[in-house]
């Protein structure tokens, strides 16, 4: 079956700092992408190949953050509280903290607000 999500972008005012954000909290480098005058994108590590779904930071017209509307859930395995203990010095700010997901074994989330205004999930098995 095919994904339901093939590409995600989180939008960004301030590029360099939601970059070292997310480089912080996630343990990952992104990497660049595209990078116009009007335009930058960096991506999260996704190999395609094996059916990963990819999605990138981006800045620039259009790209207006929201703590409001849809939600990513990044990866945080292998253990989402050491993802959550990066959050605040990041920058950022812990809004639901490790809860497990109460059906069929699916593991544990977590709700931040990153350094641009964005609410995302942390999704884990641990």
């Amino acid at each position: 079956m095919p994904h339901a999500i093939t590409w995600f972008q989180i939008p960004a005012r301030d590029f360099e700092r939601a970059k070292k954000f997310y480089e912080t909290v996630c343990g990952f480098s992104l990497e660049p992408l595209l990078r116009q005058p009007t335009m930058e994108m960096w991506a999260f590590p996704a190999d395609a190949g094996k059916g990963e779904v990819g999605g990138a930071l981006v800045c620039g017209e259009g790209a207006v953050p929201s703590a409001t509307g849809t939600t990513v859930f990044l990866n945080a395995d292998p253990d989402i509280q050491a993802v959550l203990d990066r959050v605040e010095g990041a920058g950022g700010a812990v809004l639901v903290p490790k809860t497990a997901i109460e059906m069929n074994d699916a593991g544990y989330f977590a709700m931040i607000a990153d350094t641009e205004g964005n609410t995302v999930g942390l999704h884990s098995q641990a």
